[in-house]
């Protein structure tokens, strides 16, 4: 049999196809809340692991780079030493006072040099000591949260296993009735849900009232949603709005306001005749007195 297209299905189709769908839904959103924040949690411990690996990582090239700066400063004590030892060894061979003094300032020179980068290199190692540090708290840090990590995925995928089933079907079964709603009709289902607190697209009336936000709906509107005519929307949240019998829905009806006002009637009238008697009694028995 051919699928019959969803522009041709008369609006009372369409609005308990659509309520199906709510349906199907809703029960999606109920076992999703099953999982809590735990999907939450273990994003964010994700997040947190991933943004520690990358401090590690920096840490580890800051370290390598002082590394190398030691190698040179290393390299530069060893060229001043060479140099300081070779002007030593011209001194011998001075032949005036001007040529001593300015083998014995490049030895000086030479000297701070060295003892400059001997300070560079203290300074580094300090430095290399301290994220050397950094890098082992951050690393406990990461094992910590690898842990948390691993237990939050591991009680996630329990709750995920014993529901998943249950959710692939009913996932096929959003799909089928998808596909039997009107493209613009379903975007605008989905567009209310999207922004209902509750999730709530499609709602029935309750006690004369919106089943969504629970605002009056007027005798005449609610006549409209009955008659199934057009597709009604509540005017004060926009949700959709269906009849409880349509929705397959037993709503308890209460009690019709002429009802109760009779019977209010009733309660003043056995009020009065009971105050009658009384007064008809006290009267008698006034009279028998007075005799």
């Amino acid at each position: 049999m051919a699928k019959k297209d969803p522009s041709e299905l008369s609006v009372e189709e369409r609005l308990k196809t659509l309520y199906q769908l709510q349906t199907a839904l809703s029960a999606i959103d109920e076992k999703r809340a099953l999982r809590g924040e735990l999907p939450l949690e273990v994003q964010d411990l994700e997040d947190e692991i991933e943004g520690l690996t990358t401090r590690v990582e920096k840490i580890a090239a800051d370290i390598a780079d002082y590394q190398k700066a030691i190698s040179q400063k290393k390299g530069e004590i060893a060229e001043a030493e060479a140099s300081v030892e070779r002007y030593k060894a011209q001194l011998n061979e001075v032949k005036n006072n001007r040529e001593y003094d300015t083998l014995s300032k490049e030895i000086e020179f030479q000297t701070l040099e060295i003892e400059l980068c001997n300070k560079k290199i203290r300074e580094a190692n300090n430095k290399i000591a301290d994220k050397e540090q950094e890098k082992a708290n951050s690393e406990a840090l990461i094992a910590e949260r690898q842990g948390d990590l691993d237990v939050k995925k591991n009680e996630l995928e329990e709750i995920m296993e014993e529901t998943r089933v249950e959710e692939e079907k009913l996932k096929e079964q959003v799909k089928a009735l998808e596909a039997k709603i009107e493209g613009r009709l379903l975007t605008s289902f989905k567009r209310i849900r999207k922004n209902a607190r509750n999730g709530l697209g499609i709602v029935y009336v309750q006690r004369d009232a919106c089943g969504g936000c629970f605002n009056k709906i007027p005798p005449q509107r609610q006549l409209d949603i009955k008659m199934h005519k057009k597709i009604i929307v509540c005017e004060y949240c926009g949700r959709i709005m269906i009849d409880p019998e349509l929705a397959g829905v037993k709503v308890e009806k209460a009690a019709a306001p002429e009802e109760k006002k009779k019977g209010a009637k009733r309660a003043i009238r056995k009020s009065s005749g009971t105050s009658t008697s009384s007064a008809s009694s006290k009267k008698a028995a006034d009279a028998n007195d007075m005799a």
